[in-house]
């Protein structure tokens, strides 16, 4: 593909949500706008590969020069609280509602119903990684997936799963439903992650 424009497009096509028309609205943005935000915007794409790195112990992509993230390190979040989520949007989410000081694994996705497959989700690394965070007290595991299909199903698995790993000395509850079925989580206001919370079961 010789034409900068086309490529450009194709390559906005490819992030989540955006379609043929919406690419070529950000293409045209660019070539509207001056050089130096065209500069602004490879400057930070260059950055993601160098200043961005993933957290060895919740798999968080954060910017910065130590490993872990500021979340895994800080003293003050609650040991006995572990929630498990399908990706770092839904982590941010419940960090903005305020409500859940615990610490966080991310999966790295949900299981597909059209194939079952957990290839991509970290099961491995969660399962090296509770014996550790059973000795340092943890209490609760809480499986914060959306409410749909697809969360559900993944919650079901690793309910399963977990349980095998921790057996009784652990409970392992789910979101309530203060999430309407079929809500992404990242999307969730505050109050309705707090609801969710509150009412776990």
């Amino acid at each position: 593909m010789s034409d900068p424009m086309e490529r450009l497009a194709a390559i906005f096509e490819r992030l989540p949500g955006i379609g043929p028309r919406q690419a070529q609205r950000f293409v045209h943005f660019f070539l509207r706008s001056s050089g130096a935000i065209r500069r602004e915007l490879i400057q930070a794409m260059q950055q993601l590969g160098s200043g961005v790195h993933q957290c060895p112990e919740c798999f968080r992509y954060h910017a910065g020069e130590a490993a872990t993230c500021s979340i895994c390190k800080n003293p003050r979040r609650d040991e006995h609280l572990l929630a498990i989520v399908a990706g770092d949007q839904d982590l941010a989410a419940l960090e903005s509602s305020g409500t859940y000081r615990g610490r966080y694994f991310i999966l790295g996705g949900t299981i597909s119903l059209a194939s079952e497959s957990t290839d991509g989700l970290r099961i491995k690394e969660l399962l090296a990684s509770l014996p550790g965070r059973t000795e340092a007290g943890l209490q609760e595991i809480i499986l914060a997936f959306p409410a749909n299909p697809e969360g559900d199903a993944t919650a079901e698995r690793l309910r399963e799963i977990c349980k095998e790993a921790v057996g009784t000395n652990c409970k392992i509850s789910s979101l309530g439903r203060g999430l309407s079925t079929g809500s992404e989580l990242e999307y969730a206001d505050p109050d309705t992650i707090k609801s969710a919370l509150d009412s776990r079961r």
